[in-house]
């Protein structure tokens, strides 16, 4: 795999760090959308270094461009949806978890998303805490949107598992 030429290359997130020491990243990749760079992304993982959907792991987003947080909120929304994984009901409940975990981003800005089995997720701004979400079907549906093997973007899903070569 080559490298990324990013700050995600330099090691893992505090936010991380400072949770355990057994973090590894498993795998990198661009996300473009016609040709721009949206975000890097980064899949971490503990222990034994694979990913399972049952034990913890985090995906780093590191923002190329300003993105407001309405459209963070409503394109997560949009991908639950694609996928099929709730309800409207539910989605409109999950919107509101959403609205909290995500602020509006600013190019270079970092959003790490903590999968917790069992109790949901946490999602860390530029370090600090933005929002724990404790609802397990949440935490699938939104870490879905990257690791579905139905996910837009198969391409950026092998990478981050570590499947293919950046390029």
């Amino acid at each position: 795999m080559l490298p990324l030429p990013t700050a995600l290359a330099s090691g893992m997130p505090d936010v991380l760090a400072s949770e355990a020491a057994d973090w590894r990243q498993l795998g990198r990749g661009e996300m473009r959308w016609f040709g721009l760079r949206i975000y890097e992304a980064a899949l971490w993982v503990r222990g034994d270094g694979r990913w399972r959907d049952d034990r913890p792991f985090a995906l780093e987003i590191r923002y190329a461009r300003d993105i407001p947080s309405a459209r963070l909120v409503e394109t997560s929304i949009d991908e639950m949806r694609r996928l099929g994984v709730a309800d409207a009901a539910q989605l409109a409940r999950w919107q509101v978890d959403l609205e909290r975990a995500f602020p509006a981003v600013s190019a270079g800005d970092v959003i790490v998303g903590v999968h917790r089995p069992g109790a949901g997720a946490a999602f860390y701004h530029r370090g600090r805490l933005t929002t724990e979400v404790r609802d397990v079907a949440f935490a699938a549906a939104f870490f879905a949107i990257w690791l579905d093997a139905r996910t837009r973007e198969p391409a950026l899903r092998t990478r981050l598992l570590g499947d293919g070569r950046e390029g």
